[in-house]
């Protein structure tokens, strides 16, 4: 019985650690006021060292599931414009595999420009799917709400 509870144990301990590493993406969002009625929200993602996140678009060739956002409907603003990616792309390509990415490493900052209907204080609200890679596995994509205060 003992070494039945030791196994158990050892086991947990092992699942444990591991699943604190199968969270190599840490989010962040802000926003930022530009102009009158009109601000920046800040998607930013880091990653661990080894680990990279996909570009909201893909090559043809690619298998990679790509970043996307989904904003909750607010009827005090409008999003302006595409969902801008600031930060280091990196234009992956495996010949033996013949396949391509575009991906980020270490940080990347998603801008999406929201503009006020009126001076109101509201949020924006959504979710962000990604699926984050390293050299030899890819994790199953992920779902993270977001929610920013405009004041």
């Amino acid at each position: 019985m003992k070494k039945l509870l030791s196994i158990v144990v050892l086991l947990s301990i092992t699942f444990f650690a591991q699943s604190q590493t199968l969270n190599p993406v840490s989010w962040s969002f802000s926003a930022k006021k530009i102009a009158d009625k009109t601000y920046e929200i800040h998607l930013s993602a880091t990653m661990q060292a080894g680990w990279h996140l996909y570009s909201q678009s893909q090559p043809d060739d690619s298998i990679a599931i790509p970043t996307g956002f989904t904003f909750t409907t607010n009827p005090l603003l409008t999003l302006n414009g595409k969902i801008k990616e600031v930060g280091k792309l990196e234009k992956f390509h495996d010949e033996k595999l013949k396949l391509s990415a575009n991906q980020y490493s270490e940080k990347v900052d998603f801008v999406q420009v929201v503009k006020l209907k009126s001076n109101i204080k509201t949020n924006v609200a959504g979710s962000v799917e990604f699926q984050t890679c390293d050299d030899h596995k890819c994790l199953p994509p992920k779902t993270v709400n977001f929610s920013v205060a405009l004041k």
